[in-house]
């Protein structure tokens, strides 16, 4: 099997650049239509009512996850919920201390900030959003040396929507700027379906009840995949059949990308059939599987890991990464031996009574 680099596959969670219209019209416009994270839409109701009520910004909020869960979708429908306008940006792109002042100082009042892989923000600019978030106060400096001069400027009362899939490599005093914290989780199969259902009406997709299950199992229990999946077996549906999503021609289509009913394709069974076939199943560092696939280290971390793991196929530990039981027996490899029967068999075979 050849590795398909994370950006081509089908399964990958990350949005890509060719897809972002697309995407963006199939988001829900409200919370009453964003389906599934129901613990999270009931905590963020509540914080809506208490600001509304209060004639107040909302307080930070910090959304954490896999990706592809629906971390912008959120924020952009909490501003629809609150009436103010969004600002989208990504921590990469906030280079430099100017970067967040020239956008900081164009916001108004209950505007909203989103700040995309905050993790990735850089460590001087994240000390300046400190005291924008906590005081609604720009601290710039003037001058050099003794000479030098810090200026505060006020801003308006904001709210700060922050996303990451690292949640744990965000630094403390950020974290602590944020007054709620909510993670969202992979999504549930009847959830996936009426997320299915509802994008083939947009797209005016004739679907079968049990072919949308079908793609909705497939889909790595995430929202992003489910609409891919289904965008791509609409092609399939309109060349090879009658145009109709049915049972038939989903098994069919998804035989074709190399994806099975568990939402694994042929990158998965390889970063799990590696380990097995060339270190007995683990553990075995990150650095070593990433020069044996041809994938980057970030993305095994970030995008195969989270699912496989949720699975139960693959697990972290101190020494390495190791394949389940659950792993060995979906790829039909007989369960590993430990190191203890191992040197038994060892002994027996040498004809020794006394076993170590």
């Amino acid at each position: 099997m050849v590795i398909k680099k994370e950006q081509n596959r089908m399964v990958t969670p990350k949005l890509k650049k060719e897809e972002v219209s697309f995407d963006f019209s199939l988001r829900p416009k409200s919370l009453s239509k964003f389906i599934g994270q129901d613990k999270v839409k009931e905590n963020i109701k509540i914080l809506l009512s208490a600001a509304k009520k209060r004639k107040e910004p909302l307080d930070h909020i910090l959304l954490y996850g896999p990706a592809g869960l629906g971390k912008t979708t959120l924020a952009q429908v909490v501003a629809k919920e609150m009436r103010s306008n969004i600002k989208i940006t990504s921590g990469p792109s906030i280079d430099r201390a100017g970067d967040l002042a020239s956008i900081v100082t164009n916001l108004e009042d209950n505007d909203i900030l989103f700040i995309d892989e905050i993790h990735r923000l850089n460590r001087t600019v994240e000390e300046i959003l400190y005291p924008v978030m906590e005081d609604y106060a720009l601290d710039i400096i003037v001058g050099k040396g003794p000479a030098a001069k810090t200026l505060r400027l006020d801003l308006p009362k904001f709210t700060v929507i922050g996303a990451t899939i690292r949640f744990g490599s965000i630094s403390a005093p950020l974290r602590d700027r944020f007054g709620s914290h909510f993670r969202l989780d992979f999504y549930k199969t009847k959830d996936l379906k009426k997320i299915i259902v509802r994008s083939a009406k947009v797209l005016k997709i004739e679907i079968e009840n049990m072919a949308a299950w079908e793609i909705a199992r497939s889909s790595r229990k995430t929202p992003r995949v489910a609409n891919r999946l289904l965008k791509r077996i609409r092609d399939y549906a309109q060349v090879k059949g009658k145009g109709i999503i049915t049972s038939e021609i989903v098994k069919k289509s998804l035989k074709m990308l190399e994806i099975d009913n568990m939402g694994l394709d042929s990158a998965d069974r390889k970063l799990l059939d590696t380990i097995i076939k060339k270190f007995n199943g683990g553990p075995v560092g990150l650095d070593t599987i990433a020069a044996c696939i041809g994938e980057d280290i970030t993305n095994i971390e970030d995008v195969y890991e989270p699912y496989l793991m949720r699975l139960g196929f693959i697990k972290r530990t101190p020494r390495g990464r190791v394949v389940t039981d659950s792993g060995f027996q979906y790829l039909g490899y007989p369960l590993p031996v430990d190191d203890h029967e191992k040197k038994q068999r060892v002994v027996v075979a040498k004809g020794q009574r006394k076993l170590l």
